[in-house]
């Protein structure tokens, strides 16, 4: 690590921009308005800060857009391979773990996920992240299923189906109350494992799910 990395600068008078904060507003523009709003001269701007204090942080625009797909391996991808590796007793409190992360936007950002989708179609090292990210997800889900019993072959097709249909949810836009959302996850969950989750089970998720809903800013 460079002694550029280990501190944040002062960078023009007494205005601090920190690394995380070009970071920042090159997520939100890349989610808002796409991989070409990433431009360093206005972002200064914003900061009010010079265009050469970005390169006390970054080796250049693609180091930047390299960031910030690490960015989304390392939240979007993780999540759901943390939790899908959780332990539980049982597929369906494995499953409910890995439904944290449609519950959670903290966890799984989906406009984040669109917008590399999206990028995805103009770069093909993008697209190549992209097949390695939902290939890693679903090898995730699917040795979740097979932990629990399921063969191999049940369990990949599992895991698609699962995964392929939250992805789709997003890529639809679907708009769903919450409460609704929810009335709808047993019957989910009973599609997805061919069990009959419990009360509790439901009870469970359905108060993490409201707890993130009612969660201060």
């Amino acid at each position: 690590m460079t002694d550029t990395e280990q501190s944040e600068p002062t960078l023009v008078g007494n205005i601090k921009a920190t690394r995380q904060d070009w970071i920042n507003l090159a997520l939100d523009a890349l989610v808002s308005e796409g991989v070409e709003s990433v431009r360093i001269l206005p972002f200064a701007q914003t900061l009010g800060v010079s265009r050469s204090s970005f390169y006390w942080y970054f080796k250049s625009r693609q180091d930047l857009l390299d960031q910030l797909l690490d960015h989304w391996r390392n939240t979007n991808t993780r999540a759901i391979i943390e939790r899908a590796e959780r332990p539980a007793a049982t597929i369906v409190r494995g499953l409910l773990n890995v439904f944290e992360c449609w519950a959670d936007e903290g966890l799984f950002n989906p406009r984040l996920d669109f917008a590399i989708r999206e990028w995805a179609r103009r770069s093909e090292a993008v697209r190549q992240a992209i097949d390695a990210a939902d290939a890693a997800r679903l090898a995730a889900i699917r040795d979740l299923y097979m932990r629990h019993g399921f063969e191999a072959d049940d369990a990949f097709i599992r895991a698609r189906v699962l995964y392929f249909m939250q992805i789709g949810y997003y890529v639809l836009d679907v708009k769903e109350p919450l409460e609704i959302r929810l009335g709808y996850a047993a019957a989910y969950l009973r599609s997805f494992t061919g069990q009959e989750p419990s009360k509790v089970d439901i009870e469970h998720f359905s108060a993490f799910a409201l707890q993130v809903v009612n969660r201060e800013p």
